[in-house]
């Protein structure tokens, strides 16, 4: 089987695994090649997500590093045998890898949550505020590239209802204009409009809350189908950062809890944007 020349979030983080898997049980490349049968660079190559794994093959990579944890093991196996195209793959041409990443994310997740300081969560941006956000893109971006973002934000929202979505969102997010007030405002009714949807909610994290100091990097947080498979996406000025260690989704599952205990109520949040409305 030839290599992948494009390796996703998705494929690395399934080999990101089954890495995990052998150094938890010990042993070093050559010592598994040796145990399993399979070759040094096969296995150098399947724990890069360079390329595919059957189900087979999962189970007897788990069963020689002892891993006893069948949730996880059928996770992994979930994984490795998918198949088929995402619709994110229709854009791969059009808009920046990154994208594709977002959005393989998000169809695989259990569930979602989100902090957002400066930008409303993409899944909620109305088409307006989308491209008051792209208008300002540096480098600057041609029109037909703004569109074509806007296009495929528009169709990650689709996920919207179908799985439990929590946006808690920063005063000042909701205060930033990305483009003039008209557009604002319609933006902050659409938000209201949307936590009206089933298995969606949304919070506020306003200006004069107290103990708030040390959170500001905007994240998601994806639930996988166990533990161990949640991923944390953070936003730099590079791009998205993933992360899965251990230790770092102790870390960012702490923060979201901080970050749910010092936002307001559902209630008190959608009377603080309609609060918003009324005076913009």
């Amino acid at each position: 089987m030839p290599a992948r020349s494009i390796v996703t979030a998705r494929q690395a983080r399934l080999g990101a695994e089954l890495r995990k898997l052998r150094e938890r049980a010990g042993p070093s490349i050559r010592e598994a090649s040796e145990a399993t049968g399979i070759a040094q660079t096969k296995i150098s190559m399947l724990e890069a997500g360079r390329v595919g794994v059957s189900a087979e093959r999962v189970r007897h990579l788990a069963s020689q590093y002892a891993c006893d944890d069948s949730a996880l093991v059928e996770a992994l196996v979930a994984m490795a045998t998918e198949r088929g195209r995402g619709w994110w793959e229709e854009y791969r041409e059009t808009v920046p890898a990154g994208y594709m990443n977002v959005a393989e994310l998000e169809h695989y997740a259990a569930e979602l949550s989100t902090f957002q300081t400066v930008h409303i969560p993409g899944l909620l941006q109305t088409e307006e505020q989308m491209r008051g956000i792209f208008a300002s893109s540096v480098p600057l971006l041609s029109e037909e590239q703004r569109e074509a973002r806007v296009r495929f934000r528009l169709r990650r929202q689709e996920i919207l209802g179908k799985i439990p979505y929590e946006a808690v969102i920063h005063e000042a997010a909701l205060r930033i204009r990305a483009a003039d007030s008209k557009v604002a405002r319609y933006q902050l009714l659409h938000i209201l409009e949307h936590s009206e949807l089933p298995q969606v909610t949304v919070r506020v994290v306003p200006f004069d809350v107290d103990g708030f100091a040390g959170i500001s990097a905007p994240l998601v947080y994806a639930s996988g189908p166990v533990p161990q498979l949640d991923t944390v996406l953070v936003d730099t000025n590079h791009g998205g950062a993933y992360l899965d260690a251990e230790a770092q989704l102790s870390r960012y599952r702490a923060t979201v809890r901080t970050i749910e205990e010092v936002a307001l109520g559902v209630v008190e949040s959608r009377d603080f944007i309609h609060h918003l409305v009324q005076h913009m």
